[in-house]
């Protein structure tokens, strides 16, 4: 790549990642110091992943995503084999078979890459389709596309994953084109089947693809206490984080200074409920903040999507939006009670290697599309 092309890079979108980046270092300090025998252990290991994440980043610069697409087919068949060499040779952390251990190193999260690889795949599946997604006939490829790593992600089975999936082939084909009315009927319909499945789950005894501790975490934010064991069993999490929140109240109590998080009453403090820290220790303000520093992101990654060179590029642009879109809001969701638990991270925030270096490897991409949709100017 030209690197006079660097200077191009959307510079309002990097201090945005960068301020992320920080408030998500300092935040991780203060959530995990009170866990194991080194204070600054998890928050080590984060400056080493998103060190890698940056490089890894940069190092995507060098590419044109359509060199990448290009390998569309192979791509897309390597994400399901590693999705199915998961199912077989996974290891099992928090009731989910979706880790994989090689040798010495710390597991490894596959989902987390093949979502980013999918997009990649899935843009140039839907740029080949463009103006024939006119009824349900011309788009069923697309939903089968998507629909045989979503079976693989729900065989693990990781519900929180497969509903980003679905979250984002809904996104890349409205922006492809596909007839919205369809795919508004198919999300209604989707919805009321979902409803009737839970109704006959609890007259009947249906089956569902959960185990049953995954369900109750599913149904139990409705009422944390009555977990059948006074909310000491699946609602434990959510009514501990609801505490912290309301704790902090305006302005927090300060950093590593919340009694909630600093006497671990709070779990995955340092993971999938790193927002409830940040709720309690600085409160409204700070968590205001950090929802408004998303913001601002997310719409400068849509302004790269409309400025990008072709369809291709919007449509990746587009499924890596929706991807830290629902995320966001399935995170900070489940920890204000208004939605389950799905064990969703906060992208740049939550402590973990694989979703840090995804995200970032995504950052990498809507760098690159961008880069290469601008003209130089000498």
């Amino acid at each position: 790549m030209n690197f006079k092309r660097l200077k191009l890079i959307d510079k309002y979108f990097v201090v945005l990642l960068f301020a992320i980046l920080g408030f998500g270092l300092v935040v991780l300090a203060s959530a995990s110091s009170g866990i194991g025998s080194d204070p600054y252990y998890y928050l080590k290991k984060q400056l080493v992943f998103v060190g890698m994440g940056l490089i890894a980043a940069f190092y995507l610069l060098r590419f044109d995503y359509t060199e990448l697409q290009r390998y569309g087919r192979y791509l897309y068949g390597a994400a399901l084999a590693i999705l199915m060499i998961v199912l077989v040779f996974g290891t099992e952390v928090r009731g989910t078979t979706g880790w994989i251990s090689i040798g010495g190193l710390p597991p490894v999260q596959p989902a987390e890459f093949t979502k980013v690889l999918l997009i990649l795949t899935f843009a140039e599946f839907l740029s080949r389709r463009r103006g024939e997604l006119d009824t349900l006939g011309q788009m069923l490829p697309c939903f089968l596309y998507m629909g045989v790593p979503f079976l693989l992600i729900m065989a693990q089975p990781d519900l929180g994953t497969a509903l980003v999936y679905i979250v984002i082939t809904a996104a890349m084909m409205y922006m492809a084109g596909a007839n919205p009315r369809i795919l508004t009927g198919l999300i209604a319909a989707s919805t009321l089947l979902t409803a009737f499945w839970l109704f006959m789950h609890f007259q009947y005894g249906l089956w569902l693809p959960l185990d049953d501790y995954q369900f109750k975490r599913l149904t139990v934010f409705i009422d944390p206490y009555q977990d059948g064991q006074g909310g000491r069993g699946a609602g434990w999490n959510t009514i501990q984080s609801l505490i912290a929140i309301g704790a902090g109240g305006l302005t927090g109590t300060g950093l590593f200074q919340g009694t909630q998080v600093q006497l671990n009453f709070l779990p995955e403090r340092h993971t999938d409920f790193i927002f409830a820290v940040i709720g309690e220790e600085l409160g409204f303000v700070g968590a205001a903040a950090l929802i408004l520093l998303y913001g601002f992101l997310l719409v400068r990654t849509l302004i790269m999507a409309a400025e990008a060179r072709d369809l291709d590029g919007t449509l990746i642009i587009v499924g890596i939006s929706a991807m830290w879109l629902f995320h966001i809001f399935e995170n900070v969701g489940m920890c204000i009670g208004l939605m389950p638990i799905t064990g969703i991270p906060l992208p740049f925030l939550s402590y973990g290697g694989s979703a840090m270096l995804s995200n970032l490897i995504a950052v990498g991409l809507v760098l690159g599309i961008n880069i290469r949709g601008r003209k130089i100017v000498f």
